[in-house]
């Protein structure tokens, strides 16, 4: 049976009131009656935690520390974080200690400072260490001038590699780790035995995989020596000034070299060196010691 030809227009004209295709951004019946069920919500941005000093007229470091360490404002316990602590100290800087870790950094990693703030409503933008010199340099009345010694370098390498590589040993890889990195670092963080078996494990193999770019293989009595050498030699550059390169007063170096030497002669941190080799390289350079009890007695007094 043929169809007659106003019923293939009327056909023709229902074919063209639908639609071609489906619109790229619509959204399925079913899956737009569940979200109209369960509206999307925006959240304000997070706060700080309500343990974060609430000192918006004061500068504040974040640094590791405990929580009575950060209220008397003691030297931190880890070399990075006590180095721009002493600095801002020698800038007059004053600032308040936090205790942190470096999830909460902006970095990833601690020191950072959060800058005070003269409206109580509006945050200040986070400094972290590799902008801290230039910060502390604009922010103190006096800034300090390092010296234009072209040694310099050559004895701040000393520090970066020698010491600290032989500081990473024998806090992570020596035993050493159980009675100073353990409580320190992984008791603290969580209570958790898993989330402390994986602190524990992934502290060690970043010290065990920094190591390796200098050597193929990790020789305690190589990084020991280098250590020893590095200190013969800052002793002898230390000579009878009070501050290193004969400056009139503590700067950078300086603060560098206390980072470790306080550490490594801290009475509290004393009772848990099960392997005291580094500790003993620096305890005949009585130069060195006296550099670190010049700056414990001067800028630490109240926090030590």
């Amino acid at each position: 049976m043929m169809s007659r030809p106003d019923d293939d227009n009327a056909s023709a004209r229902s074919i063209r009131r639908q639609p071609s295709s489906r619109s790229l951004f619509s959204v399925p019946t079913p899956i737009k009656q569940l979200f109209d069920q369960f509206p999307l919500v925006t959240y304000p941005v997070n706060d700080f935690p309500q343990r974060a000093p609430q000192h918006h007229d004061t500068h504040v470091l974040y640094v590791f520390t405990t929580d009575g360490g950060a209220i008397r404002g003691a030297p931190s316990h880890n070399p990075a974080c006590l180095k721009w602590q002493a600095y801002l100290k020698f800038s007059k800087i004053p600032f308040k200690v936090a205790s942190g870790n470096n999830h909460a950094s902006p970095s990833g990693s601690l020191p950072f400072v959060i800058p005070s703030s003269p409206d109580p409503y509006k945050r200040t933008q986070p400094v972290p260490s590799n902008k801290l010199q230039r910060w502390a340099m604009n922010n103190s009345e006096k800034a300090i001038e390092e010296p234009g010694d072209l040694r310099y370098e050559a004895y701040l390498s000393l520090l970066d590699h020698r010491i600290r590589r032989a500081w990473l040993y024998t806090v992570y890889l020596s035993p050493n780790f159980t009675t100073i990195a353990e409580p320190l670092y992984i008791l603290p963080s969580s209570r958790n035995p898993f989330v402390r078996l994986t602190i524990s494990r992934e502290l060690r193999l970043a010290a065990e995989t920094e190591l390796l770019k200098f050597s193929s293989i990790i020789n305690d009595e190589t990084l020991y020596n280098q250590a020893d050498e590095a200190c013969a030699t800052l002793e002898t550059l230390l000579g009878k000034d009070d501050w290193f390169f004969g400056a009139q007063r503590p700067g950078l170096f300086d603060a560098s070299v206390f980072a470790y030497t306080h550490l490594l002669l801290d009475e509290q941190l004393g009772k848990g060196w099960v392997d005291t080799r580094l500790r003993d390289a620096l305890t005949t350079r009585t130069r060195l010691v006296t550099h670190r009890d010049r700056i414990l007695a001067r800028y630490f007094e109240d926090g030590s």
